[in-house]
């Protein structure tokens, strides 16, 4: 059986591990992990990265050295994708313990300072989600059409799942540990756009309480975007996946009291 959501409120002095994934981000990785770290002796950097060309492991390896303890490298092989990357970063996290896990972009899009809001948030609610698109958060610097993708695609994942979640494709986040082990992270193959929405859609079958954080989210000012053609497909099709697997139970319906077999 997977683990009931229930709310579990972390010691105030409990680490809080902040996942970020890279893949080529040399340019940032650096000001991001500092950034983090400056918050507190609470925060810990795991830096999951996918065997950049450019060298960012090796800047990450020398934070750690700089930082023991607080910062780590997850060096893996070749370039999966950044759901795959999240799993590994998780499941590397739990194993550490961890009760509280941070999710953020490497690329100063998602602001460290945010963080201490969204953890105090966390300690009456199991998950917590920065959004663009509450009263209060905004999006600065991207073109048009990409602020159309990510909005249009929130819209319309919320719209086939029922949730009335208004950054759905966002990737900034809180977790409690329970939750994380309760979405099955073994059996998320989903990517992009598409792995957001999948985690937070699992997190909410299992009723998980969440919150919406507003935060201005800011292009990011180095580095290229890893966005693809790929990644928009998929988040087309996503949410019709997910609705029919809830629909022949393949996954657990929604406001169910009990927690869903493992399969």
């Amino acid at each position: 059986m997977t683990a009931a959501i229930s709310p579990q409120a972390p010691a105030a002095s409990s680490p809080i591990i902040v996942v970020i994934p890279t893949y080529n981000e040399r340019e940032n990785i650096e000001g991001i992990v500092r950034e983090v770290l400056a918050l507190g002796d609470r925060f810990r950097v795991l830096v999951v990265d996918d065997n950049s060309p450019d060298g960012t492991g090796e800047i990450v390896t020398g934070l750690a050295r700089e930082f023991p303890g607080r910062a780590e490298l997850l060096l893996r092989t070749r370039k999966e994708g950044i759901g795959r990357a999240y799993v590994a970063g998780f499941q590397h996290a739990l194993s550490q313990g961890a009760t509280l896990i941070a999710q953020m972009d490497a690329d100063h899009s998602h602001q460290p300072a945010d963080l201490e809001r969204m953890v105090a948030a966390a300690a009456n609610h199991d998950l917590v989600l920065a959004s663009r698109y509450v009263p209060g958060g905004a999006t600065i610097g991207w073109p048009w059409h990409r602020k159309l993708i990510s909005r249009t695609g929130g819209i319309y994942a919320g719209l086939i799942l029922g949730m009335p979640i208004r950054d759905l494709t966002g990737g900034f986040k809180v977790w409690h540990r329970h939750v994380l082990e309760a979405i099955e992270l073994s059996s998320i193959h989903s990517d992009g756009y598409s792995f957001q929405i999948e985690t937070t859609w699992r997190a909410v079958q299992r009723n998980a309480h969440y919150i919406q954080i507003p935060i201005t989210f800011i292009d990011r000012v180095a580095g290229k975007s890893k966005l693809s053609r790929r990644v928009v497909i998929e988040t087309i099709f996503l949410p019709w996946n997910l609705r029919l697997r809830r629909m022949f139970n393949r996954t657990c319906p929604r406001n169910e009291d009990t927690p869903c077999p493992r399969r």
